[in-house]
């Protein structure tokens, strides 16, 4: 008996998880997330319920399967500035960027997405804890970059400022599309909103904060 390739083995791993994920999206949106089970999911993907727990550790990994971009995507931004561009400019750059392609790492995802989320404790916990985890990841790549001292508060303070920012422009997209917006008009609204935004952390230290 032959050995299948290795790069056949993981298409069918990946093929296998994006099932898992389609289907349990699709419950979650029709019975609601806190009702859905893990046996429910694996039913439905004619899977086994351990299959589902090795691809996905939590049930709201499997609503947020792009959490790990989330998480990483501020510090991402701010590592990939231009020369002479700080923090700020990099994160407003790179935000209006994904309002262009209506990126759903930012918010857009659509009314029953986002219905989803609104109606669930659970997804509403685990949506700040990655809003959290994300500041960290800031924090920690500003603090490496400007080269901080260990006691020094001055990138956790940054990264405070700069993720609640992009904190208040999610939930403005969430709510923006809760109430039926097109991605259009929510586009044309979150972009001068974040113009807005970023204008009042432009008028102090943080304007040149971490410049390249």
């Amino acid at each position: 008996m032959g050995i299948e390739p290795t790069g056949l083995r993981e298409s069918k791993k990946q093929e296998t998880r994006q099932l898992i994920s389609d289907c349990a999206t699709r419950l979650f949106i029709e019975n609601g997330f806190e009702a859905t089970t893990i046996a429910d999911i694996a039913a439905a993907s004619r899977v086994a319920k351990k299959t589902v727990t090795n691809y996905y550790a939590r049930k709201e990994d499997l609503a947020f399967d792009h959490q790990e971009e989330f998480i990483g995507g501020l510090a991402s931004a701010v590592s990939r500035r231009a020369q002479g561009e700080s923090a700020l400019e990099a994160l407003l750059r790179e935000f209006l960027a994904g309002v262009e392609r209506r990126d759903p790492v930012i918010g857009f995802s659509g009314e029953e997405f986002a219905r989803m989320i609104a109606d669930s404790p659970t997804l509403l916990a685990r949506l700040r804890d990655m809003h959290d985890q994300r500041e960290a990841a800031l924090a920690a790549l500003l603090a490496a970059e400007t080269g901080a001292a260990p006691d020094d508060i001055t990138p956790r303070a940054a990264a405070a400022q700069l993720g609640s920012a992009h904190r208040i422009l999610f939930q403005q997209i969430l709510e923006l599309t809760l109430d039926g917006r097109s991605d259009e008009r929510i586009a044309e609204t979150v972009t001068g909103a974040a113009h807005r935004v970023f204008a009042l952390l432009a008028g102090g230290p943080l304007a040149d904060y971490a410049a390249k």
